[in-house]
């Protein structure tokens, strides 16, 4: 897509044309954006927004912890909030706000230091906080449903956006609210009265848990599939557990392979393609759905365009 960019605004942000997005992506694979867009704040983004055609598609993307950018590249604008400004914490009392980009794992340290408790739980999810709560993602016991109180974000159309609980929809791994919506700002509840060492100490045990039981230091998206029940279901069935019985452990597409490990993840092992991550993925499917009947469901979200051969 060719982007006549003579009608913008002055924007204080960066912009790149044909940027290449693996390296922003933790499987490092994938295509480029046509347009690459650093916003600088809210209104930086609201200008740029209000001034973009409405026929031009707009992806949003942080860490790209949870995502597969396919090799043929995304079209339109890729809008990426990370760091710096977008990365700021925020704390009164036991409420917290946190820029949606700032890391899952800052957002838990910083409120420990502060002891704000209830919050630990964030440490175990890779990626941004923006990016957590469109999965409504969690771990330990605890997702995000259990802790925000709002969403702030940026309408398609430029205009500001507060999203109430009941605005967000939260389920198991999924929330309703408009995909078009760029969420820049999580209002989180706390639990005022922590003691900073002991949760920082939490915080520690969740991280020590990760290395030993997930392939952390490897070129992974993180959990591949939902589990298939919800928690708190009886005899929950767990993603993992269906891919071993499967015989999917170690199984290979190219170069990419479920991982050793952990084997609701998948890896790059160095030569993979964006194709061969997502094929793996669908092989795994199709296996563990002949093996027990369970139709996974993609956690990680794939965005772009195939590739055409």
């Amino acid at each position: 897509m060719t982007f006549d960019l003579t009608y913008m605004p002055e924007l204080r942000g960066k912009m790149m044309k044909d940027a290449s997005l693996a390296p922003y992506t933790w499987f490092r694979v994938g295509g480029a954006a046509d347009m690459l867009f650093l916003p600088a704040d809210e209104a930086d983004l609201a200008s740029f927004l209000k001034a973009l055609p409405e026929s031009v598609p707009v992806t949003v993307l942080g860490v790209g912890s949870n995502t597969i950018v396919r090799d043929g590249g995304i079209e339109g604008v890729v809008i990426r909030l990370m760091g710096g400004y977008w990365g700021q914490i925020h704390i009164s009392g036991a409420e917290v706000q946190a820029g949606a980009g700032a890391l899952d794992l800052n957002v838990a340290k910083t409120v420990a230091k502060a002891g704000i408790g209830g919050l630990s739980f964030l440490s175990g999810i890779p990626g941004s906080i923006g990016g957590a709560v469109r999965t409504n993602a969690g771990c330990y016991g605890r997702e995000l449903s259990d802790v925000v109180t709002a969403v702030e974000g940026v309408s398609r159309s430029g205009e500001p956006i507060m999203l109430t609980r009941k605005d967000i929809g939260f389920s198991y791994r999924h929330t309703d609210f408009a995909s078009n919506i760029v969420v820049t700002k999580l209002h989180l509840a706390g639990e005022a009265g922590g003691d900073p060492d002991g949760l920082a100490d939490e915080i520690s045990a969740h991280q020590a848990r990760r290395a030993e039981t997930q392939p952390i230091k490897e070129k992974t998206g993180g959990s591949t599939f939902a589990n298939p029940d919800p928690p708190g279901t009886p005899d929950a069935r767990s993603s993992w557990k269906l891919i071993d019985a499967a015989g999917c452990r170690g199984l290979r597409v190219g170069g990419a392979m479920v991982s050793e490990k952990h084997c609701n993840f998948l890896i790059n092992t160095g030569e993979a393609s964006a194709a061969d991550i997502e094929a793996l993925g669908e092989l795994v499917r199709a296996r563990v759905l002949d093996h027990s009947g369970v139709d996974l469901r993609w956690e990680i979200r794939r965005i772009g365009r195939i590739q055409s051969s």
